[in-house]
């Protein structure tokens, strides 16, 4: 089909030049003897324009009828400087309707106030505003500098299988039945973590995959039940080698796709010192604002509530935030309470310095005393407010995070830019309250650190381990980790977690196997796209970033998945599906 030139890359040096255009009516104005239509076409829009002789050619045609014009490019009267094509326009000398088009359930436009369940049903159509077309041509970018990084620095790419083996460990699968091996499950996999690791036994050294990755749990604005990785594994390595090429990676990433020169090392803080100072492992360092630990201002309270907590081994954690008390009224203060207590907290408390005079819900219980140490130790001055949260130590360090978060949203506090953080030195181990035992707080693979080594079986509470996240303004980028790669501390670290050598085996054996024959030093990371992408989208909605999202719901609405599928089908499979009353 001919076209010369496409619509959103006409510009004033293209005056006097005749052209063929072809796309979508976005818009129809009309001026009585002149009809203006907005063109579009995956670049942009061009404002096109009939005169009287063309009326009767056009008299039927609407939005989202796709059309052919050929014209003269001219300069427009009256720029239109919301558009990149706003100061040209086509005079057209001849049309051709290459489809029609019935009235679309949605407007096709940006500008659009339409119900996100309506868009995601007629995701097609919503995919045709130049926002959402913008994001995925991003998308596919940076998919494309990242495969032109790693390749120029020696990695080579390799797909691994999308049907493997359930994971013991970790999220819930995607199961898939065996239709020839009756009983049997493939599972979809959450990361190409085993296989990657396997192909460093295998002597490739330095591997990537742009990796489609599937995980059956609860959805949120920055998670989908199917998503993608760029997956990076290397051979003799330590840490500093993988952070050096992501950091790079980045920078290349960010230099294409912003124009953004990244500083040249990222910081580098330890999960214990996270949690400590912003309540968070994945903190937002775009503003400041710590949280501190004032146990010791309150040792010796007469306050009953955080006696007691002091008493049960908790602690007591503040933040200030300077010169907002004025700001934070009864109702602004119960906003934060209820976000502190969904992070698990009993109570926010809180106090004001104005004119001299401490004000707020614990300020009869405080004493002076230790209103004059809270001060000294927080530096506060006459219109700051501090919050504070008494409660077990990680339930008042999250929940106090969250506040910090909030406050500074509310408050407008958070610097335009980007903000790259390291978190180092992972716990090795969680405690799960519904196994009774201590699980793997990365994956069982993680190498411990090595002065811990000797901990794994006496206080696996106080073991860590050589796994890392890049945090990026408040998102976990990617997690990794360096690997074990030798048999014994492998055999340890699965002891640690209860698993004898027999289930081990039978998890694992080929796995384990693979590990006698030379296991060289290695480590990576998973890249999540979809949030990388969203932060260069500035977006806080992944769903902006993939083609055919999901719902939190875990369905498609555009295609009605999940679906049931006839009795035959499952019979085939050898599944049952029994029904509940």
């Amino acid at each position: 089909m001919k076209r010369t030139v496409y619509n959103g890359t006409l510009r004033l040096s293209d005056v006097g030049k005749e052209v063929t255009l072809i796309g979508w009516v976005a818009k129809r104005r009309n001026l009585g003897s002149l009809v203006f239509i907005d063109l579009r076409d995956h670049t942009g829009i061009v404002q096109i324009t009939f005169d009287e002789t063309m009326a009767d050619k056009i008299k039927d045609v609407r939005t989202e009828y796709i059309l052919q014009v050929s014209g003269t490019v001219a300069k427009k009267g009256v720029p239109n400087p919301k558009l990149e094509t706003g100061e040209v326009e086509v005079l057209v000398k001849d049309v051709k309707i290459i489809n029609r088009a019935e009235t679309t359930p949605i407007i096709v436009s940006d500008d659009a106030d339409t119900l996100e369940d309506t868009k995601l049903k007629y995701r097609y159509l919503d995919l045709r505003t130049p926002r959402l077309q913008k994001i995925l041509r991003m998308r596919n970018k940076v998919t494309w500098v990242a495969r032109q990084y790693l390749n120029g620095e020696g990695f080579t790419e390799i797909e691994t299988p999308i049907l493997s083996n359930p994971t013991p460990e970790g999220a819930r699968d995607y199961l898939v039945p065996s239709r020839l091996n009756p009983g049997s499950f493939y599972a979809l996999p959450q990361s190409p973590q085993i296989y990657k690791q396997l192909c460093m036994v295998a002597g490739f050294e330095k591997y990537f995959q742009i990796a489609r990755c599937f995980r059956d749990e609860d959805l949120r604005s920055d998670r989908q039940p199917e998503f993608t990785q760029i997956d990076i594994e290397m051979s003799f390595i330590e840490e500093e080698d993988i952070w050096g090429v992501v950091e790079n990676l980045m920078k290349r990433i960010f230099k294409e796709i912003k124009n953004v020169d990244l500083e040249e090392h990222f910081v580098r803080i330890p999960y214990d010192t996270c949690m400590e100072k912003y309540g968070s492992d994945k903190p937002d360092l775009r503003f400041d604002m710590p949280c501190t630990d004032v146990s010791s201002v309150f040792a010796n309270t007469e306050f009953e509530a955080f006696r007691n907590i002091l008493a049960d081994k908790g602690i007591i954690n503040a933040l200030k935030v300077e010169g907002k008390a004025a700001e934070y009224s009864r109702k602004k203060i119960e906003e934060l309470e209820r976000e502190a207590k969904s992070f698990g907290c009993k109570r926010l408390s809180y106090l004001k310095l104005e004119n001299g005079m401490y004000s707020g819900n614990v300020a009869k219980v405080v004493s002076d005393a230790e209103k004059e140490a809270l001060t000294k130790v927080l530096d506060v001055h006459d219109g700051d407010i501090v919050f504070i949260i008494a409660d077990e130590k990680r339930v008042a360090q999250t929940s106090l995070g969250a506040v910090r978060k909030k406050a500074a949203r509310d408050l407008n506090m958070i610097k335009p830019g980007y903000k790259f953080l390291w978190v180092t030195d992972f716990p090795m181990f969680e405690y799960s309250k519904e196994e009774n035992r201590y699980v793997a707080a990365h994956h069982p693979f993680t190498a411990p650190n090595a002065e811990d080594v000797d901990k794994l079986m006496t206080d696996p509470e106080h073991c860590y381990s050589r796994a890392y996240d890049l945090v990026l303004n408040g998102y976990e980028l990617l997690s990794g980790s360096i690997r074990i790669h030798d048999q014994d501390l492998q055999e340890k670290v699965f002891e640690a977690i209860g698993m004898t050598k027999e289930e081990a085996y039978e998890k694992f054996g080929f796995f384990i196997d693979a590990f006698r024959y030379g296991t060289p030093p290695h480590g990576g990371v998973g890249i999540g796209l979809e949030r990388l992408v969203m932060i260069l989208a500035d977006t806080e909605n992944i769903r902006d970033v993939v083609a055919f999202p999901k719902t939190n719901s875990a369905s498609e609405l555009m295609s009605g998945s999940p679906h049931p599928v006839p009795l035959k089908s499952l019979s085939d499979l050898h599944i049952e599906v029994s029904k509940e009353n």
